[in-house]
């Protein structure tokens, strides 16, 4: 009985192990590099994460970009607010996740950079947020369409995933533009 115990323990710790793993992986982006799949709760919580700080980001960039980042801008917020929308029915329809209700510290802080950014520097911040928030994005929804866990969630990020890639190359060519 005893020996029954210690491995039920055992396995317990090493599948929690496994779990804490992946989520420290998604975390400090090694997953990224890797190229694993998020599981499921990681998927939407950096998908959520991702809608809302691009639409804070974008926000400022209707009020202080140029006129190119303030179409871009209006772009994303319509485009973000419609995935952010769609992320939550797909939760609300039985997804084992939960949807962060604001951004984390890092993005907050990135929020808050670009608000303080001095009007010389803006445009330079901003389109490089842009770049890299979207690379991040087309990894993450790459990698979920892969191999993700949840057959619906997988699809959906397999249909998301071509609409990311524009908004990377709208974001690269907004620094052209200058």
């Amino acid at each position: 009985m005893f020996r029954i115990a210690m491995v039920a323990t055992a396995v317990t710790i090493a599948f929690g192990a496994a779990a804490f793993a992946q989520s420290v992986g998604e975390k400090t982006g090694v997953n990224s590099i890797l190229g694993v799949a998020p599981t499921t709760v990681d998927f939407v919580k950096q998908a959520a994460i991702s809608d809302m700080t691009e639409i804070a980001a974008s926000k400022i960039g209707q009020e202080r970009g140029n006129a190119a980042e303030k179409t871009f801008s209006a772009q994303m917020i319509a485009d973000h607010t419609k995935t952010s929308t769609e992320l939550k029915a797909l939760v609300a329809g039985g997804i084992k996740a939960d949807v962060p209700a604001g951004l984390d510290e890092a993005s907050q802080k990135k929020v808050d950079k670009l608000k303080s950014a001095k009007a010389e520097d803006f445009s330079s911040d901003f389109d490089a947020m842009q770049v890299s928030a979207h690379k991040d994005a087309v990894s993450l929804f790459e990698r979920y369409a892969k191999g993700g866990e949840n057959p619906k969630l997988k699809d959906w990020a397999g249909k998301t995933l071509p609409h990311l890639q524009h908004h990377l190359e709208m974001a690269q060519n907004l620094s052209k533009k200058k």
